[in-house]
């Protein structure tokens, strides 16, 4: 995770591709989805359950996402983490993405549970962003309509679909 607000911004500002939307040039899909097996099954491992896996995405700039069922966590809710097409960014959710602010979130989030998914990521090479700052406005190097209608956010210029 980017050391502070500066490192992340940096960060989201450097993968954001002028020329490709949802993969970045350098974009291995078989690796990519080799990696995301991995992690699933590691989750699966980690938290003796079976994961809900949706990697069949298209038209979208991240690669998928896994969901771990709140009767396998120790936080009582479902844990979603969703995998971006860049640079290897994972976000990790309550329940889902955009229902909880970062102080709520992390109020529900069982430290066992956030030490074993923090693990499995940084030993995959992702890495983990929070959640929160994705919800700004969108002001990188694409137009913002090319998104979507209204207002562009980050989230969806890693981890939506386009």
């Amino acid at each position: 995770m980017p050391a502070d607000e500066a490192q992340l911004w940096q960060l989201m500002h450097s993968l954001d591709d002028p020329e490709h939307l949802e993969i970045p040039a350098n974009y291995d899909h078989r690796r990519a989805r080799a990696r995301f097996k991995h992690l699933s099954e590691r989750l699966d491992r980690d938290f003796n359950c079976q994961t809900d896996v949706d990697q069949h995405v298209q038209d979208a700039s991240f690669h998928g996402r896994i969901a771990i069922p709140a009767a396998a966590t120790a936080t009582g809710h479902p844990l979603v983490i969703v995998i971006s097409n860049f640079g290897g960014l994972a976000v990790l959710a309550v329940d889902n993405p955009g229902v909880w602010d970062a102080e709520a979130a992390g109020q529900l989030l069982h430290p066992d549970d956030s030490t074993r998914i923090r693990q499995a990521l940084d030993d995959l090479g992702y890495t983990l962003i929070p959640e929160e700052p994705l919800w700004q406005r969108y002001d990188g190097t694409w137009d913002p309509a090319t998104f979507a209608p209204g207002d562009a956010t980050w989230w969806t210029r890693y981890f939506d679909y386009l």
